[in-house]
């Protein structure tokens, strides 16, 4: 990877840095809240575009095209299983966070990149294409629908926001999540197929530091970032 961590940074050739905070493990909401603060500090120019990375609590989201007919689960279901259900600002439908997973916001100014939602998405799937292919796992896209499968299973969900071309939410990256979880949801809606992990597709564990490395890679090399700063590695404190 080219980026470095800590305070160090590359030389810019053409201006468009990353600043990469690692929140560790965290609840949903706080973290929400943290989007959005940092989406009007990007709005207002304040900071670079940024990109939040983290495992979240498991929760349950739901997305304003979203419905609470595909949360399935019974109350016991989430009470023994300590999973949350939470309506959110993003677009999409019902889908899970939960520990094992890398989830990632980015705040992106897309002034910077291209003003296109399309643009973006189709963008933020070449990240996890990519990175997938260093792993020798070959993903791909599936029509009018968004994220990232492996066959007929989906094992990058994305649902974004958008306000004055600032984006926030972002994805949800399937490294060793608890898969019985999404029995408590229809995932984004689509009955007709599944979803799976880098654990199950590898069958073994796969090491968090390590996807995290090769995802801001090719978050860097898709976008065309020329400087990364990487802060709070290995923390879980944030403001």
């Amino acid at each position: 990877m080219t980026s470095q961590q800590g305070n160090h940074t590359m030389n810019a050739t053409n201006g468009k840095n990353l600043q990469v905070q690692y929140l560790g493990r965290q609840p949903y909401r706080p973290v929400w809240e943290y989007q959005r603060r940092l989406q009007q500090l990007r709005i207002a120019g304040e900071i670079p575009d940024t990109l939040l990375l983290l495992e979240h609590d498991p929760v349950y989201t739901i997305g304003k095209n979203g419905t609470d007919a595909n949360v399935i689960a019974s109350e016991t279901f989430l009470r023994t299983r300590g999973i949350e259900v939470v309506e959110v600002d993003r677009g999409g439908d019902v889908t899970y966070h939960g520990p094992g997973q890398l989830v990632g916001y980015p705040i992106f100014d897309l002034h910077q990149h291209q003003k296109s939602i399309s643009f973006y998405m189709r963008h933020l799937e070449q990240v996890f294409i990519d990175a997938l292919q260093s792993w020798g796992i070959d993903a791909g896209r599936k029509e009018k629908l968004t994220g990232v499968w492996v066959h007929d299973e989906k094992i990058v969900a994305l649902g974004v926001r958008i306000s004055r071309w600032v984006t926030m939410h972002g994805f949800a990256f399937n490294l060793n999540p608890e898969l019985e979880h999404y029995l408590g949801i229809i995932p984004c809606g689509i009955t007709q197929y599944g979803v799976t992990s880098l654990a199950k597709l590898l069958g073994k564990q796969v090491d968090m530091a390590e996807a995290r490395s090769r995802v801001i890679d090719s978050f860097q090399k898709v976008f065309g970032f020329s400087q990364i700063k990487i802060e709070n590695e290995d923390s879980n404190e944030f403001k």
